[in-house]
């Protein structure tokens, strides 16, 4: 596929965040014996991914704003555009030498994603897709799954950590799916999760409390991909509430009515 200026800028991006997190994970097995000192590399990689990330989007278009996970949103010349990035979706598997993990970046334009792109450096997967020109994943056009019986179906989702308040929603929201699904997952970038929805890996994804670089990408890939995203409070917006459930066209109804409660 030969895509707009704008997503190339994305990709090539994407591509060259990836490599330099790509030589920074084959260093985490070295320091799993400090939990602090694995930590602080880490965050220095998501940190060092963010300034390759800006530096090549904002270079190439530096009218447009910034929206990402370290360096906090900065307005641009042009009010309408701007860059939502999140250069480590999967902060945890990353520390603990898990290879699975994301780099999210979408380009909004009057409130709206036209674009995004979700790289899985790891695997050299690159998801990506913008308005009307379909989903892709590397060269390969994706489908969301054509499942439509709630009982053969997956879902992923994130279960809350350390506490949280969000914590007893979702054990509800897992209690009336389970018995009706096949299973569901719980792999730890909710940037993939999505990717995963749009490509047919997964029926359907749900989470809540999630930031909007989280999401971004993830609702146009899944849309251009056939598939259905909306906030988990039908009225709401994902990215303004961090809330999202998404699925195929066929099991979208049943599986966000089961979510909703």
């Amino acid at each position: 596929m030969i895509g707009s200026a704008n997503l190339n800028i994305m990709i090539k991006a994407a591509r060259k965040a990836g490599r330099s997190l790509v030589k920074d994970f084959r260093e985490v097995e070295n320091l799993q014996v400090s939990m602090k000192g694995a930590g602080d590399f880490v965050s220095k990689a998501d940190i060092a991914a963010e300034k390759i990330l800006k530096e090549e989007l904002r270079t190439a278009r530096p009218s447009y704003g910034w929206l990402a996970e370290e360096g906090g949103a900065e307005e641009g010349e042009d009010p309408t555009r701007r860059w939502i990035v999140d250069p480590l979706d999967g902060t945890t598997n990353f520390l603990h030498g898990l290879p699975h993990w994301a780099i999210s970046i979408a380009l909004e334009h009057k409130g709206k994603i036209v674009a995004g792109v979700i790289y899985d450096a790891a695997k050299d997967e690159m998801f990506f897709a913008e308005k009307g020109e379909g989903a892709w994943m590397n060269d390969q056009r994706i489908r969301v799954s054509g499942r439509h019986r709630m009982i053969e179906s997956i879902f992923a989702t994130g279960v809350p950590f350390g506490g949280r308040s969000d914590l007893p929603a979702t054990l509800q929201d897992l209690a009336r799916l389970m018995p009706a699904c096949a299973g569901v997952r719980r792999w730890g970038s909710a940037a993939l999760d999505m990717a995963y929805v749009a490509a047919g890996r997964y029926e359907g994804f749900w989470e809540r409390r999630l930031n909007a670089w989280d999401l971004a990408a993830g609702i146009i890939i899944i849309k251009e991909a056939g598939g259905f995203a909306e906030a988990i409070d039908p009225e709401a917006s994902i990215l303004e509430t961090g809330e999202v459930v998404c699925g195929n066209g066929t099991i979208f109804e049943h599986f966000a009515k089961v979510i909703r409660g």
